[in-house]
Order: structure tokens, then sequence, then C-alpha cells
């Protein structure tokens, strides 16, 4: 295989599989359960969790889809291959999510001028089965999968998180109309998750947008990487430095780097050796350098005017 550094991404690359495939068929089929609850019920709260849960099972099923489609490509450390796709897939489920809301608030709106009957009851049996399945996909996702990393898994997370808190609120709407006929204890419970479902719609979207656009990482610290590089012995200066994202938890620099005249193939090879090395343990794993002699004079490049005055002043200080 020839690449040490991504036997962990493997692992859980494996275990991230998993925990998405059950906790998938987990939630798409208890969210078909609710819908069918919800209309019988007629409980808006019921409705707008299985929303809810629609917008958590797409984004399982994104996790999944990208998973598979990434695994299609057998060396995607030369091309980004499918990875894309999971970036643009969780946009949608973000675009969704907005609407899936939107459409929830209306809904509501009309039922708190008029609040129609609900089978409170049964509506507590679905929200509290609910709750159980929600608590068991957290656990499964938590304890297989890399939550901090994978973009596709947090976002899942989360809506899962959502949705625990969805059903808890359809529990206690059930109960408040039962105990003390509340009909608008419903339709509020329903707006309290739709403001969850569009916030967690926002934020998908937003993260979505920033990798698209080719946004720096946002654990990744410019500063730091520009003092890495600039403190490997037998490099001047740095300019047209580019990091980005090419899916979640990986991430990609390429940049010129000045380095002194007549040097040897090897000590070439030995310098961009140091370089990826340094750059591993920073998260970045797809590195490009072109290296160029100092006669070769700057082209002005936006990122690096600043930064070459900087590293003129440093390059004053300590020349070798």
């Amino acid at each position: 295989m020839g690449h040490g550094h991504d036997h962990g991404h493997d692992h859980t690359h494996g275990a991230n599989k998993k925990a998405l495939l059950i906790s998938f068929i987990i939630t798409t089929v208890y969210m078909i359960v609710e819908v069918i609850g919800g209309f019988i019920t007629n409980s808006l709260a019921l409705l707008s969790d299985a929303g809810h849960m629609l917008s958590d099972s797409v984004s399982l099923g994104i996790g999944l889809a990208a998973f598979i489609l990434g695994e299609k490509v057998a060396n995607y450390s030369k091309t980004y291959g499918y990875k894309r796709f999971e970036i643009l897939a969780a946009m949608l489920n973000g675009a969704t999510l907005i609407l899936i809301a939107l459409y929830i608030f209306y809904e509501a709106y009309q039922r708190f001028t008029d609040p129609p009957e609900v089978a409170s009851f049964g509506m507590l049996i679905v929200g509290t089965i609910g709750l159980f399945v929600n608590i068991l996909v957290a656990w499964i996702l938590l304890r297989q999968g890399d939550t901090n990393e994978n973009l596709n898994l947090r976002a899942a997370f989360l809506h899962v998180i959502g949705d625990m808190l969805g059903s808890v609120g359809a529990i206690i709407a059930a109960l408040l109309i039962m105990f003390f006929g509340w009909g608008w204890a419903d339709p509020l419970a329903s707006v309290i998750v739709a403001v969850l479902v569009l916030i967690s719609g926002f934020r998908v979207t937003k993260d979505s947008i920033h990798v698209l656009m080719e946004g720096a990482p946002r654990n990744i610290d410019m500063e730091d990487i520009i003092d890495t590089l600039k403190n490997i012995p037998g490099i001047k200066g740095i300019h047209d430095l580019h990091v980005w994202s090419i899916t979640s938890g990986q991430h990609a620099l390429s940049c010129h780097a000045v380095v002194g005249e007549n040097l040897t193939f090897t000590e070439n090879q030995k310098l961009l050796r140091a370089v990826e090395y340094e750059l591993g343990h920073k998260g970045i794993n797809h590195v490009t350098v072109q290296l160029e002699s100092s006669d070769h004079p700057h082209e002005d490049s936006v990122m690096c005017q600043v930064k070459e005055q900087e590293g003129h002043n440093h390059n004053h200080h300590h020349h070798h």
C-alpha cells in the first residue's frame, strides 16, 4: 500500500460505514412509522418530528452513499474521485431541511388559529418509541463512528440529538393535551422542532458551501502553517499558498517554496520529505510543493504579499 498515515483513517472508515448503515435502516423504518402515526393521530408534532427524521435518514443515506462511492476510486490520494459528492449531498440535505422547517411553520400557524382534534394517547406512544429509537441510534453513532472529524457523521449525530428533543416535545405535548386539554401544545412542539430543523439545515448548508468554495479548513491555523514551512531548514520563503478541504477530514495544500540555488535532486527530495512530514502532523496529507531558486523573481500573489514582507524580515535575522 505504501501510505502508513492512512491506516487509522481506513479503520474508522469501515466503522463509520457500519454505524451509518445500521442507523440509516433504524431511522428510515421509524420515520415511516412516525409519519403514519402522525396522520392517524393527526399530530403535527409527530409529523414535524418525522420531517426531522426524514432529514436524518437522508443525511445518513448521503453519508453512506458517499462512503460507498468514495470506495469506488481505488487510489483516492491522487484524485478526488467521488469525495466531493459527500459535500454536495450535504448541501442538498441542508437545503431540504430548510424547506421542511418552513412547511412546518406554515402548518403550525394554521393550527394555532384553529386547533384540530389530536389523538393524544396514540401520540404519546409513538413519541415514546421515537425517543428510545433515537437514543439507540445516537449510541450506535457515538460508539462506532468518528463524530468529531467527519462532517457527515457529525451532521447525522446532531440530527439524532435534534430528533430526541423532537420526540421529547411530542411526548410533553401529548401529556399536556391528555391532562389539560391544551390543543395548542401540539403546534407549539412542532414549531420548536422546526426551529431546530432550520438551525441544523442552515449550519450544514453553510459548512458545505465553505468547503465547496475551497475555504481554508476550520481547524487549521494558517499562521501556524506558514511559520512551520518557513522554519524548515533550506526554505527561504513561500508564496502562492493554498489550503483547502477535499472532503471533511481530508485537507490539501499547495504552495511555491523558494530555496537556495543549485540544490541537488537528493537535497530537493529531502526538503520535500521534510515538508510532507511536518504538514502530516498538522493534519494535511495531500501536499503539492513547487520549488524555485531564489534568483527566480516572485510573481505577485494575493495571499503572500503580506507574508513575503514578514518573510524577508525573518530571513534577515537568522540567515544560515
